[in-house]
C-alpha cells in the first residue's frame, strides 16, 4: 500500500514514520526544500525520543521518502494525508489557509480514486470544504474522478509521539462512504489485528472529538490550577486533594496535577478554536471561556510569587530558571509558560539566567538574547537570587542540594511542578514555595 503525507512537521511526520514502520510505502511532502534535504539525509527538524533513528532506518528498508511534489506523491497512492499547520487566527479561528492549499493541489493532479484524509486538527465543517476545493478543480479540469474526503483526527503526546501512534488508546475515522472506510480498514489493518479500537463514525462528529477531547483535559488542568489557590487560601495541600479525587474511577488520576498552567501547539489553540466554532453557531461556551482566562493568570502566578517575594523590584537580582519547553522531551515553546514568566522577571528588571535540556536554541529563536543561556542547571544558578522551577525535566527531579547552595546568593526555590518535598526543601536550608501547598516556616 501507498500513501502520501503532505506537511513535515510534528503530526506529519510522525505519521508518516510509523505508518512506513508498518511496512507501507509512505512519500512524505513539504514545500520546504531545504527541510525535504535534511530529511532525506535523515536530519529531522523536532525534538521526539526515538523519531530520528526511525526515519532513518524506514529510508534505507525502502518504505519512507521525502519530496517537495505533492503531484509525486499521489500518483500511485491509495490515501493521502493533509498534516499541515493551521494556526490560530486573531479571532481564535483555525487558520485553513494551508489545508486548503494543499486540497486545491490535490484537485489539479488527481487522476484515480483517491482517499483525502484530514489529519490537521481542522474545526466541524472543514472537510465539506476540502471536499469542494477539490472538486471545483476537477470541474474546471473537466474530469469526473471519483475521490472521499475523510477526518482522522490525531492525539499524539509530545514526548511520546511514537508509543501514542503505534498503540493507541483509540483511532477516530470520520466518513461517509462505504469505499472510503474499506481503504481505511486496510491501511489501519496492523492496528486492528492488535486490538486498539477503532471508532469510525460521521465526520462532523470525528471533527469535533478532536477539540472536545483536548478541552476536556485542559478543562481538568484549569480547573486543578484554580482548586490549588484554594488550597493556598485555606491551608490544604494541593497534592493530596489530586489524590482523593483522582483515587474515585470516575475522575481517574490523570491531568490532575497543579503547575504554571498548560501550553504547547494543541491545547491553549483548540480551546480557542472551539470557543470560535461555538460562536460561529450561536453559543457561548462558558466553561471553555474560563479554561482559557484560568490558563492565561495562572502562567503568570509563579512570576507574580517572585515579583510579591522581592517587593516589586527585582533591579539587582539575578533569577535562575529551570525549564523552558512547555513539558519535558519536546523541544516546543509554543505558548509555553516560560515566556510568560521570562517577560514579566525582565519587566520588573531581573536579570534572567536559564537552562533547558533541549529548548536552548528554540528559545534564542524566540526571544534573542534578553536572557543568559547556561550549559547547565546548576551553571544557571551562579549567584542567583532565587530558582524556578518551570519545566519538569527529569534531570531536575533530585538535584545537588550543597552544589545549589555554593552557587545561589540566596537560598530560595519557587516550584510550579510541585517536583519537591517542602519538608525536604526545608530540612536542606531553602525558603521553597509552590503551588497550592502550604510553605513550612
Amino acid at each position: 500500500m501507498k500513501i502520501s503525507i503532505v506537511g513535515t512537521g510534528y503530526v506529519g511526520l510522525v505519521t508518516g514514520t510509523c505508518f512506513a514502520e508498518t511496512g507501507i510505502t509512505v512519500t512524505c511532502v513539504d514545500i520546504d526544500e531545504n527541510k525535504i534535504n535534511l530529511l532525506k539525509k535523515g536530519s529531522i527538524p523536532i525534538f521526539e525520543p526515538g523519531l530520528e533513528s526511525m526515519v532513518v532506518r524506514n529510508q534505507q528498508k525502502g518504505n519512507l521518502f521525502f519530496t517537495t511534489s505533492i503531484a509525486q506523491s499521489i500518483k500511485d497512492a491509495e490515501v493521502v494525508f493533509i498534516a499541515v499547520g493551521t494556526p490560530p487566527d486573531e479571532d481564535g479561528s483555525a487558520d485553513l489557509k494551508y489545508v486548503l492549499d494543499v486540497a486545491s493541489e490535490i484537485g489539479e493532479h488527481l487522476d484515480h480514486y483517491l482517499v483525502v484524509v484530514n489529519k490537521s486538527t481542522v474545526p466541524v465543517g472543514t472537510a465539506q470544504k476540502v471536499k469542494a476545493v477539490i472538486q471545483e478543480k476537477l470541474t474546471q479540469r473537466k474530469v469526473n474522478i471519483p475521490f472521499d474526503v475523510v477526518s482522522n483526527p490525531e492525539f499524539l503526546k509530545e514526548g511520546n509521539a511514537i508509543e501514542d501512534f503505534l498503540r493507541p488508546d483509540r483511532i477516530v475515522i470520520g466518513v461517509e462512504s462505504e469505499a472510503s472506510e474499506k481503504v481505511m480498514k486496510k491501511l489501519y489493518q496492523p492496528f486492528i489485528l492488535n486490538n486498539h479500537p477503532i471508532i469510525f463514525m460521521d465526520i462532523a462528529s470525528a471533527e469535533l472529538t478532536k477539540y472536545a477531547a483536548n478541552a476536556m483535559l485542559a478543562t481538568r488542568i484549569s480547573f486543578m490550577n484554580e482548586i490549588a489557590l484554594v488550597c493556598e487560601r485555606v491551608g490544604a495541600d494541593v497534592t493530596m486533594v489530586r489524590k482523593g479525587i483522582g483515587s474515585d474511577p470516575r475522575i481517574g488520576n490523570k491531568f490532575l496535577y497543579a503547575g504554571v498552567g498548560y501550553g504547547g501547539s494543541c491545547f491553549p489553540k483548540d480551546v480557542k478554536a472551539l470557543i470560535h466554532t461555538s460562536q460561529q453557531y450561536q453559543y457561548d461556551f462558558k466553561v471553555l471561556n474560563a479554561v482559557d482566562k484560568v490558563n492565561d493568570e495562572q502562567k503568570q502566578y509563579l512570576a507574580n510569587k517572585v515579583i510579591q517575594y522581592f517587593h516589586h523590584d527585582l533591579s539587582n537580582k539575578i533569577i535562575a530558571i529551570w525549564g523552558l519547553s512547555f513539558k519535558p522531551n519536546t523541544d516546543d515553546m509554543r505558548e509555553s509558560p516560560a515566556l510568560t514568566i521570562i517577560k514579566l522577571l525582565l519587566e520588573k528588571g531581573a536579570t534572567v539566567q536559564v537552562y533547558d535540556p533541549v529548548a536552548m536554541d528554540e528559545c534564542k529563536r524566540r526571544i534573542g538574547n534578553v536572557v543568559r543561556y547556561c550549559s547547565s542547571e546548576y551553571d544557571a544558578l551562579q549567584n542567583a537570587d532565587a530558582m524556578l522551577l518551570v519545566t519538569e525535566w527529569n534531570e531536575f527531579r533530585i538535584p545537588d542540594y550543597a552544589k545549589m547552595k555554593s552557587l545561589m546568593k540566596k537560598y530560595v526555590v519557587f516550584d510550579g511542578r510541585n517536583i519537591y518535598e517542602p519538608s525536604e526543601m526545608k530540612e536542606n536550608g531553602f525558603e521553597y514555595f509552590s503551588i497550592g501547598r502550604k510553605q513550612l516556616l
